[in-house]
C-alpha cells in the first residue's frame, strides 16, 4: 500500500481529533458532527468527495474566524482525514496544510479545544512518513502528544493517540495502560457518534497490543 495512502488510516486519518469545548459555535459543531458521520459511518467509496466538500466548508468557516484557534484546528483535522482518503501526492499536500494550521492554532491559543492542536500535530508526526517523503518524526510525535496530555490528561483523544503511538513504538504494555485510560474517558455530550467510533478504535488497538505481547 502506498505509504501516503495509509499514513493516517489508523484513526485520525485522519486521523482526527474532536475535543469539544463548552458553548461550541453552531457552525463549528456542525463541522464536528459532519466529520464524525463521514469518518465512522460513510462508505469508503463516497468518502473522498464528501470530504472534499467538507474541507471547503471548513476553510470558509476558518476564513470567517481566522483569529479563533478552534476553526484552524478543525480545518486541520478535516484536511488530515481527507488525506487518508485520497492518498498519493494529494495526501502529502493536505497533511502539510494540516500541520501548518495546527502550528498556527498553537500560536493563537495552545489550550484551545483542550490542547487538541498538540495532540493533532503529534498524531501527524508519527503517522506521516519521514524524510524524504514527508516530515514524520517519532521524537516530535512523543513531544507533542505528551503536551496534549498535559493539557487534557483524561481526554479520550489525547490518551488514544498517545496509546496508539506507543503501540507503533512496540511499547505494548505501556500502550495498553494508556489505551485503557482512553476507554473510560468521560463521554462528551453531543459527540455520541465520535465517541462511539473512537472507542471502537481503542478496543481494536488494545486487542492488537495484547496479541503482540502474546507473540513476543
Amino acid at each position: 500500500m502506498n505509504p501516503l495512502k495509509s499514513l493516517l488510516v489508523s484513526s485520525f486519518v485522519a486521523s482526527a481529533l474532536f475535543l469539544v469545548q463548552a458553548q461550541t459555535p453552531d457552525d463549528l459543531a456542525q463541522l464536528q458532527q459532519h466529520w464524525a458521520v463521514l469518518k465512522y459511518q460513510q462508505a469508503k467509496p463516497a468518502q473522498e468527495q464528501a470530504f472534499t466538500n467538507l474541507v471547503a466548508q471548513a476553510e470558509q468557516a476558518k476564513t470567517q474566524h481566522s483569529s479563533d484557534a478552534r476553526y484552524l484546528i478543525w480545518e486541520g483535522i478535516i484536511r488530515a482525514t481527507y488525506a487518508g482518503s485520497v492518498g498519493g501526492l494529494d495526501a502529502l499536500s493536505e497533511v502539510k496544510a494540516a500541520k501548518k494550521l495546527f502550528e498556527q492554532a498553537l500560536a493563537l491559543d495552545p489550550n484551545a479545544l483542550d490542547g487538541s492542536a498538540y495532540t493533532s500535530l503529534g498524531s501527524l508526526y508519527y503517522q506521516v512518513p519521514g524524510w524524504p517523503i514527508g516530515f514524520g518524526s517519532d521524537k516530535k510525535a512523543r513531544e507533542y502528544l505528551l503536551k496534549g496530555l498535559e493539557v487534557n490528561p483524561a481526554g479520550i483523544d489525547a490518551n488514544y493517540f498517545y496509546g496508539d503511538f506507543l503501540l507503533q513504538q512496540k511499547e505494548y504494555k505501556a500502550a495498553i495502560a494508556v489505551l485503557e485510560k482512553a476507554l473510560v474517558a468521560p463521554a462528551r455530550p453531543g459527540r455520541e457518534t465520535a465517541d462511539q467510533g473512537r472507542r471502537q478504535e481503542i478496543m481494536q488497538a488494545i486487542a492488537s497490543a495484547r496479541q503482540k505481547i502474546k507473540k513476543s
